[in-house]
């Protein structure tokens, strides 16, 4: 049969070839803004129509429920057919289905329930608790991404290596934890995964099944698959099926999640791939943008290869903006967001990303000391956090001992053995009183009734806090609460806590800066009222109704990884500095730069048709100002396509959050007062090779911190350090 022609308008050259491709697996390429989607759905259509294959004789397989509606109604667009009975959906959907179907021969039950995340952590806490493992040395979390992890890596429990006693107990909780989910006739997200894969694999007559029944598989976002996901995409494949892949290896940028780009080329090879379609042309922005993103993410080594390119012209230059501080930088941002509303740009147009979340707090304070509306996109405004909430509970505990909301926030977290019976207890002696449940627990403490030590442990902690912050400064406060209260050990232990713990340095910065600005700037502050008082009604302040509520005009703001897929006509990247993007982790991760420098191919390619690259000569981290040079990823776009803005003067040099102080007299882009670059290796005559970590201090006494491995991490005076490039 033919394919009517006014299906296959309107394609470029490449997209034609990837849609009309013969019964082969193949791999197509397909760059940011080059219309994968539209591929991929006019390649089912066409096969459909072509009468090569029925819609129950394919199966599509998408990341996310939401692309594959969009693949579906997009389907139904294009050609008369009910899609209600297709197999297209995500992994653990698809995995669902046929879990189902075959229950008996999987070892479940035909009402088997699927545990989301928080049941699967209730499940684990209770799996601990008969074994009596202390969920402090084993934190429940900690377990949980452990276990899904070995799942993720196609491995029973008996199948896990354990080196020593800590990663013995580990399998050990994990093969108790399988025993009670198939007593209970449960299974966990990864679970799907895994155990429709030993399905397949452990039933030939089910797997010849489905590969006959599904001679072809098209699969979006292939980078993003993980071990286990492309190990059930070969059993499907089998020797004659075509499978097509549609991804981007220069956009994985979720190996923290156990995306592995990996597979992509390992696909080519054990597949014999002969079809490697390349679709580079853009049609989202402007070729500057386009040159740029090229130029930055052919440094990366083992690319498949290919260079975008666009019809649209050169566009406007990319501006780059050198800022004395982080203040100054977002203020910079919000006079240009200004500027293109009144160019006709919606606020909604423009999005405003950064590396880590704990940016967006000196953005979000100055988006709202201008009234500019804005929202984080896909996740919580700074002051909203959880882990920013528990540490304000307890500086509002210091302020205010009787502040019952704040106390029963963090009564027992992090974790000290205070069960629900004694909350109630508590509660109930405080109304027998008419008290608050602070004066409850004072009187408490000592009689041994409640059960829990936790309790008293509690009221010393507080009383420990209120003792040591008389006297000290307000950064020095925020310090000693996310410290002595457990907050940073606890998300140290938390597979997925660094996000957790940049936010509570970041909260120490935000203490420091409110320290050193002019309190009479701060909207409806009370005067009478002390530093710390006046910092949390600011924190009050800053986490109340100012974001915009869905559907109203606002500037967006989110983390590079919560952008990809969005497209902006005017975009914002901020923090642009060696430590921060690339982040320093990644000097100490294999692979770390290479994604690094992805993450910053999808931050550029975001932009149609405007973009700013922001650095600061200083920032205030974790409390202190430290001195940061031009990320090498800004060294890397050819000088012709950009645009240089130089820091307009301010009336006295100052350094980062509103700390007077001697910035660095010349450009942080330049050599002469930073020689080394942060993530450069050093080698020391004393302490032996290390990593440069950041600069702190003045111009006038600048001192550089290095990581030596098993030195650690040392501070020196960068006039005596006698550093050498290695």
């Amino acid at each position: 049969m033919q394919a009517d022609t006014q299906l296959l308008q309107g394609l470029n050259d490449k997209q034609l070839q990837a849609v009309t491709l013969p019964h082969v697996s193949a791999l197509i390429l397909a760059g940011a803004g080059s219309g994968k989607t539209r591929v991929l759905t006019t390649r089912i259509a066409w096969l459909i129509q072509t009468g090569q294959t029925s819609p129950m004789g394919l199966m599509a397989v998408t990341f996310t429920n939401k692309a594959a509606k969009e693949m579906l109604t997009r389907l139904t667009s294009m050609l008369p057919i009910n899609t209600r009975g297709m197999w297209a959906g995500t992994f653990h959907g698809l995995c669902n289905r046929m879990l189902r179907a075959h229950y008996r021969e999987a070892g479940l039950p035909n009402t088997f329930q699927i545990l989301d995340t928080a049941d699967q952590l209730s499940a684990i806490k209770r799996v601990m608790k008969a074994m009596n493992v202390d969920d402090e040395k084993y934190p429940p979390k900690q377990v949980m991404g452990y276990i899904n992890s070995c799942k993720e890596e196609g491995l029973r429990a008996e199948a896990v290596d354990a080196y020593d006693g800590h990663s013995q107990k580990l399998r050990e909780i994990y093969a108790a934890y399988d025993q009670q989910c198939n007593r209970e006739g449960v299974a966990d997200f990864a679970e799907l995964l895994l155990r429709c894969y030993e399905l397949l694999e452990r039933e030939p007559h089910i797997r010849a099944h489905y590969q006959q029944r599904f001679q072809y598989i098209l699969v979006d976002e292939f980078q993003d698959t993980n071990r286990l996901q492309y190990l059930w995409l070969k059993l499907l494949g089998g020797a004659h099926n075509s499978i097509f892949a549609v991804g981007d290896d220069d956009q994985s940028i979720y190996a923290f999640r156990g995306a592995r780009v990996g597979n992509m080329s390992d696909f080519q090879r054990e597949f014999n791939v002969q079809n490697i379609v390349k679709l580079e042309e853009n049609y989202r922005s402007h070729s500057n943008i386009l040159d740029a993103a090229n130029a930055i993410i052919t440094n990366n080594r083992n690319r498949l290869g290919k260079n975008l390119w666009t019809s649209a012209g050169k566009g406007e230059p990319i501006r780059i903006y050198e800022a004395y501080n982080d203040t100054d930088e977002a203020q910079f941002i919000v006079d240009e967001v200004n500027m293109l509303q009144k160019e006709g740009v919606p606020l909604g147009d423009m999005a405003l990303l950064y590396r880590s979340n704990a940016q967006s707090r000196i953005l979000e304070h100055t988006l709202f000391s201008a009234n500019l509306p804005y929202r984080v996109y896909g996740g919580l405004r700074f002051f909203e956090r959880a882990e920013i909430k528990h540490a304000l509970a307890y500086l509002r505990l210091i302020a205010n001992a009787n502040d019952d909301t704040a106390l029963l926030r963090i009564v027992n977290f992090p974790p000290r053995g205070i069960g629900a019976r004694g909350l109630e207890q508590l509660q109930e002696a405080a109304r027998q009183n008419e008290c608050s449940l602070w004066q409850a627990a004072t009187n408490k403490v000592g009689e041994g009734k409640l059960g829990s030590k936790g309790l008293d442990g509690f009221v010393a902690l507080i009383r420990q806090l209120v003792d040591h912050a008389y006297g000290i400064t307000l950064g020095e406060m925020a310090e000693l609460v996310i410290n002595l209260s457990g907050l940073m050990a606890h998300y140290q232990n938390d597979k997925e806590g660094e996000d957790r713990i940049e936010n509570l340095q970041e909260l120490v910065t935000a203490a420091v800066a409110f320290s050193n600005q002019d309190l009479g700037n701060h909207h409806n502050m009370d005067e009478d009222a002390d530093l710390l008082t006046q910092f949390l009604n600011h924190a009050s302040l800053e986490a109340g109704d100012h974001q915009a509520d869905v559907g109203h005009e606002a500037l967006q703001l989110m983390t590079v990884h919560a952008a990809k897929g969005l497209e902006f006509h005017s975009v914002f990247i901020g923090g642009v500095e060696e430590g921060l993007f690339p982040h320093e982790q990644a000097a100490y991760e294999n692979g770390g730069l290479e994604e690094e420098r992805r993450l910053m191919y999808v931050a550029v390619t975001r932009a149609r048709q405007r973009l700013y690259l922001t650095y600061a000569q200083s920032r205030m981290l974790h409390g202190q100002v430290r001195y940061g040079i031009a990320s090498r990823f800004i060294d890397e776009i050819p000088a012709e396509l950009t645009k240089r803005l130089n820091s307009k003067p301010v009336s006295k040099p100052y350094a980062a959050g509103g700390q007077y102080n001697n910035p660095p007299t010349q450009s942080s882009s330049t050599q002469s007062n930073f020689p080394f670059k942060i993530g450069q290796s050093v080698r020391h005559g004393k302490f032996g090779e290390g990593v440069v970590v950041s600069y702190e201090g003045n111009a006038n006494d600048l001192a550089i911190k290095v990581n030596f491995g098993s030195a650690g991490l040392k501070t020196l005076m960068l006039e005596y350090a006698k550093l050498e490039k290695i």
